[in-house]
């Protein structure tokens, strides 16, 4: 048998100046195994038998001592000569001795490109340089893996086809692979590396991967607790006791990096609640006797439940006042103890040092803990250096968004005092594009210590969207859309909506587009061209038809508060079936005074404000809507609407959001003109969940006909709460509860000829209620919502659904 040599072995001998390092040669038969539970061994050389590989032919018996002539490289097949010698820290005429050779051997091993280096100094002068090169890599090959696909494991590991191969880049690779399989639940996966040697000096790494069984969590014991039960501190920790239902997750497989987590979220938890010197004090994984599963067991110490004691702030800086400082931060003595309150108050210490202009403040809370008292003092201390200034503004990651559009968002510019406030600000600005899927903005020291470089850092995502949307409900009708919007055209932050939609309800044709930065200035222009028809046949017994344009333009008011105002003709026509309102015709009043073609000229504005701390998700603040239109400048109408909107927002955590909000409209004719049915109020479907489209609000009993209604009030209360499905699903669910009433017809469709109401049109302005659960989903398809509604108050005539949902799909 051909003899086997292990992995490349330096030496400097002392008594003879041949230095050889001996690389790897492939023998039949020895093989290794990784296992997940212990550092991955060497790698497994293939059992087929194969050549061993070159040895570097021995030189003559050298001198111990010498001046270099030449240098002679020999051995070399892929690498050149010359490369060789930029390596070796040799020149002809050097003298060199046994220490010299040591370091050029070691010099060469280091660039892990031989298997093989033998160094030797000729009597003659000559230095050989005799080595054999490292095998290059045919392909990567993985054996036996199901649970992780092979693009995912190629994604892991360092070792490339072409590349070169060495043993050290195998073992790490084999480390890599086994953490992959840990952290997937699979702790007792095998990784067993081989190679097969090829033709001109080239291999085929092979890892032959033994999965193993997911290792469950058969379960999960506390020790030591008092306070709080087992299932309580269960619902706290990420990772969760195998079950049944669990069929999307991986927290019910043992991983120590998430129990390490665990532990930390045990802290939080009890620390959010007077704990102040809680600890776990170990935990402990054992596997279950048949080695199917683990068994966690917890050991913590409660302590005692402490209160704020004196708070206090100390600065080394006098222009930041440490009184006024204090009274930014959300304590109070006598407070019970919340670890969470310690982070708000650095980041509301940080963001008020920042708004001031220094940008690098260290703020350091320190503690003393009194057990007698069980009050916990705290001093916030604050270090920070000079006032800094903007040196540079760099804009990443915006690969399709040109730069200006996003730097016209930024309330910042090259040469400003930092202020933190300023920054979040102009954070929230980009994230409301809604061309980014994340934005962060991060400062670094500049060129001086007065100096800050701003890094804003986006995401983009896609602008374009293809929305289609669909509802059915209980009267079995339906509605289709299909519209083409794209919020990012050319990259410039312009708006185009391109959209056609057809259905039971409407058919439109429209084209909007909008410039945000008309001019270069911060104020929005756009225009409008539209020609839809509205058929109201199953509602209302009529079809709606408008062919009109309009521009817009838009400016803010102050930080928060933007003024937009409008303009739009319509050439507007109401079309009803034929003798449907003919004399003896079924027809009601309230829409067959309407019939015929009229031109609608109107001129409004609408007021918004956002006080959110989220554009896009938010958990604190409110926002706020009026708008208001004046019809009958020229045309044939004339009416004045007016609508107001709010919402709140209030985050219990992080995971149970609460919203509340409200929406109010008054639309009245002046010039003794009565409301026309196109311009009154529609409540139902998306506006109103639980009924349909036009489903509540006055009716003709005698025709069951929708008349809309020149008054509606809204309310909704909505909590977001958690669905206990990994964020990567991108399902979002939250409970609902809408009131409302819709009705007020002006008197002469309600008032008969002779002062009395008409008994064939009801207007009770009655509250309608439903309650239910949305599910919002970011599917792969596109974002789609589902409502599942009961009615809890309704009137007979009404129209309700249980069910609607509609999607949209977005594109590049």
């Amino acid at each position: 048998m051909t003899d086997t040599r292990a992995f490349a072995t330096l030496a400097a001998r002392s008594r003879a100046p041949l230095c050889s390092v001996t690389a790897l040669v492939v023998a039949a038969g020895l093989a290794t195994t990784a296992q997940a539970q212990t550092a991955p061994p060497a790698p497994a050389i293939s059992p087929q038998p194969l050549a061993a590989a070159p040895q570097a032919a021995p030189a003559p018996r050298p001198a111990e001592t010498g001046v270099v002539n030449r240098i002679l490289v020999n051995g070399n097949q892929r690498i050149d000569q010359t490369t060789v010698l930029s390596y070796l820290p040799i020149q002809p005429g050097d003298t060199v001795d046994p220490v010299v050779l040591d370091v050029a051997l070691r010099t060469l091993q280091r660039t892990q490109l031989f298997a093989d280096i033998q160094l030797g100094l000729q009597p003659n002068g000559d230095l050989v340089v005799s080595i054999v090169e490292n095998p290059i890599i045919n392909q990567i090959v993985f054996e036996g893996n199901s649970a992780l696909s092979e693009k995912k494991l190629t994604e892991e590991v360092t070792l490339s086809p072409r590349g070169i191969y060495t043993r050290a880049k195998v073992q790490e690779d084999v480390g890599k692979i086994i953490e992959l399989y840990r952290l997937s639940g699979r702790i007792s996966a095998t990784v067993s590396p081989k190679l097969v040697q090829l033709e001109q000096n080239r291999v085929d790494v092979i890892f032959e991967i033994n999965e193993g069984p997911e290792t469950g969590l058969q379960a999960i014991t506390f020790m030591g607790n008092t306070a709080y039960s087992d299932s309580e501190l269960r619902e706290v920790m990420v990772s969760k006791e195998s079950a049944w239902y669990r069929l999307f997750s991986s927290n019910d497989n043992y991983d120590p990096n998430r129990l390490d987590y665990d532990r930390e979220q045990l802290r939080k938890f009890y620390t959010n609640r007077g704990y102040y010197d809680f600890r776990v004090v170990s935990g402990v994984a054992e596997l279950v006797p048949d080695d199917s599963a683990f068994g966690i067991t917890l050991t913590v110490d409660e302590g005692d439940k402490y209160n704020f004691g004196e708070i206090s702030v100390v600065t080394e800086n006098d222009r930041l006042n440490a009184d006024f400082l204090k009274l930014l931060i959300p304590i109070k003595t006598g407070d019970l103890y919340e670890s969470d309150k310690i982070e708000s108050s650095v980041d509301a210490l940080t963001f008020a040092a920042g708004s001031a202009g220094y940008a690098f403040v260290d703020i350091r809370p320190t503690y003393r803990a009194n057990p007698e008292t069980n009050l916990v003092d705290v001093t916030f201390n604050i270090s920070e250096g000079q006032r800094v200034y903007i040196d540079r503004i760099n804009v990443v990651g915006n690969n399709r968004t040109l730069d200006y559009v996003v730097r016209r968002e930024l309330m910042l510019t090259e040469g400003d005092a930092f202020n933190r406030t300023l920054v979040e600000r102009s954070r929230n600005n980009l994230r409301a594009l809604g061309f980014f899927k994340d934005v962060e903005i991060k400062e670094e020291r500049g060129s001086a210590p007065d100096r800050s470089v701003v890094n804003v850092t986006v995401t983009e995502q896609p602008t374009g969207e293809l929305s289609v949307g669909a509802g059915f409900s209980s009267a079995e009708s339906y509605t289709i859309n299909l519209g083409i919007t794209e919020r990012n055209f050319r990259g410039r932050g312009q708006n185009v909506v391109a959209r056609a939609e057809w259905g039971s309800l409407r058919q439109q044709i429209d084209f909007r587009f909008t410039e945000p930065k008309f001019l270069g200035r911060d104020v929005g222009a756009g225009f409008d061209l539209f020609h839809s028809r509205y058929d109201f046949q199953e509602e209302s017994s009529f079809d709606y038809r408008s062919t009109g344009a309009g521009v817009r333009l838009s400016f803010p008011i102050n930080g928060y508060t933007r003024l937009s105002t409008r303009y739009f003709i319509k050439d507007d026509e109401i079309i009803v079936p034929t003798g449907y309102c003919a004399t003896g015709g079924s027809g009601s009043r309230a829409l067959c005074e309407q019939v015929g073609a009229s031109l609608n000229s109107s001129a409004g504005y609408t007021i918004g404000i956002d006080r959110r701390n989220d554009p896009i998700r938010p958990t604190r603040g409110w926002s706020g809507t009026l708008r208001q239109d004046l019809a009958g400048i020229g045309g044939d109408v004339n009416y004045v609407k007016t609508e107001v909107e709010g919402t709140v927002y209030y985050g219990i955590t992080p995971s149970w959001i609460v919203s509340v909000a409200g929406s109010a409209g008054y639309v009245g004719g002046w010039a003794g003109d009565a409301v026309r049915i196109n311009d009154r109020f529609f409540r139902g479907g998306n506006t109103f969940r639980g009924f349909e489209t036009a489903g509540m609000g006055p009716r003709d009993l005698t025709t069951n006909d929708a008349l809309g209604g020149n008054f509606y009030a809204v309310g909704t209360v909505e909590l977001t709460v958690p669905n206990f499905l990994p964020d990567t699903y991108g399902i979002r669910t939250s409970l609902f509860a809408d009131v409302g009433t819709l009705g007020v017809l002006d008197d002469r469709y309600t008032i008969t000829s002779t002062g009395a109401l008409d008994p064939n049109i009801v207007d009770d302005m009655s509250l309608r209620a439903a309650a239910g659960v949305s599910i919002h989903w970011r599917s792969p398809m596109g974002p789609i919502r589902f409502d599942l509604s009961k009615i809890l108050k309704s009137e007979d005539y009404d129209r309700t659904e249980t069910f609607r949902f509609s999607t949209s799909t977005q594109f590049n």
